[in-house]
């Protein structure tokens, strides 16, 4: 009977599931960089069906067992991350995506494992807008042989290429907050003005160098109301460029008139007249101030600079038509004195607001 008893303990043993093995565990790796550009929020496994991260061999078995890190994939990683990178807050909180992590093991002719680990991880970003870009993706490996009876070969394996991926990030981001605009966090705008007088046809504003008649080189209409007209609009170019994560913005602005396309009816050459075609002119530089204001950094999106800017740009040029038609209905094109009067002083008031005028 005793003899039976311990045939069958010995035999359930052998029917009974192996325990399972203790899981790896991740050790902090300090980082060489004091204030690295980047910090980790979120980690996600993305392995098909997130097996175990290690197949390893036991002391007591030929076979390969499942290991599991200690705490899961996701909860390890981000660990490891928040006790190898420093507290301070860094520039970019970027997301870590688990594409492959795996450690498989074989026995050795010489009773130890050899293992091979394979890691890739992508790098996710979320720029202020909202969007998510996928910066980048680190791949490695490494090889190593170990003794049954000591797992420390294939910890030391993970922290260093997972310490590998950071330092390849910190060099990757080194490099691209210079050039790829995808990291970048703001634009800031800045304006100047074509002063220079350097087009046979076209005269730029300045505020130095008011109009004369010998800019109205058109040919004069014979018949209609007015005694003068002048072809006055403004236009705008863009250079980005970035600069440490910020999107510099530099707007060229142009507010002209066309010389052949303004005229003046020849007994119609008065001062007053002038005034009046000048008035039209700074008109439109009033309106581009305007759009100056409304192309803050607050308005213009990384994402959509260049699309905000020119309907930005639809919108004041609207404006500008709608006041220059105001203009000429309550003045009557400049027969009402008292009306001419009244709006040379308002355009005077908000030229000097802006700084056009002292």
């Amino acid at each position: 009977m005793l003899a039976f008893l311990f045939t069958f303990f010995f035999s359930l043993q052998r029917l009974l599931p192996a325990a399972p093995e203790k899981p790896l565990v991740l050790q902090a790796a300090p980082f060489p960089v004091a204030n690295p550009l980047f910090s980790v929020g979120a980690v996600r496994d993305e392995r098909p069906g997130r097996p175990a991260v290690a197949w390893l061999l036991t002391p007591t078995s030929a076979t390969v067992q499942p290991v599991e890190l200690q705490g899961g994939t996701e909860a390890a990683l981000r660990q490891f991350a928040a006790r190898s990178l420093p507290a301070a807050s860094a520039r970019y909180r970027v997301a870590i995506r688990v594409l492959e992590c795996r450690v498989q093991e074989v026995p050795t002719a010489n009773r130890q494992a050899a293992g091979q680990l394979t890691v890739r991880l992508a790098f996710d970003w979320q720029n202020p807008e909202g969007r998510t870009h996928t910066l980048t993706e680190y791949r490695s490996g490494a090889r190593y042989q170990r003794p049954l009876t000591d797992r420390t070969a294939v910890e030391a394996a993970l922290q260093q290429n997972l310490q590998g991926a950071f330092g390849y990030l910190q060099q990757w981001l080194t490099k691209a907050v210079q050039q790829d605009a995808r990291l970048a966090t703001a634009v800031r705008p800045t304006f100047s003005y074509d002063t220079h007088q350097t087009e046979q046809d076209t005269v730029f504003y300045d505020p130095n160098r008011p109009l004369s008649w010998n800019d109205f080189t058109g040919t004069p209409r014979s018949k209609g109301k007015y005694a003068a007209a002048v072809y006055s609009s403004f236009a705008y170019q863009g250079w980005p460029r970035l600069n440490n994560g910020v999107i510099d913005l530099n707007i060229r602005l142009k507010v002209f008139m066309v010389r052949s396309s303004s005229w003046v009816a020849p007994e119609q050459r008065t001062a007053y007249n002038l005034n009046h075609e000048q008035r039209h002119f700074d008109i439109v530089r009033l309106v581009v101030e305007r759009f100056r204001r409304k192309a803050s950094p607050d308005s213009l999106t990384v994402d959509d600079f260049n699309s905000i800017l020119g309907w930005q740009y639809l919108k004041s040029f609207t404006e500008m038509n709608h006041l220059q038609d105001q203009y000429d209905q309550e003045t009557h094109g400049g027969i009402d004195a008292a009306a001419q009067e009244r709006w040379n002083r308002r355009i005077d008031a908000e030229l000097r607001g802006y700084g056009v005028l002292r």
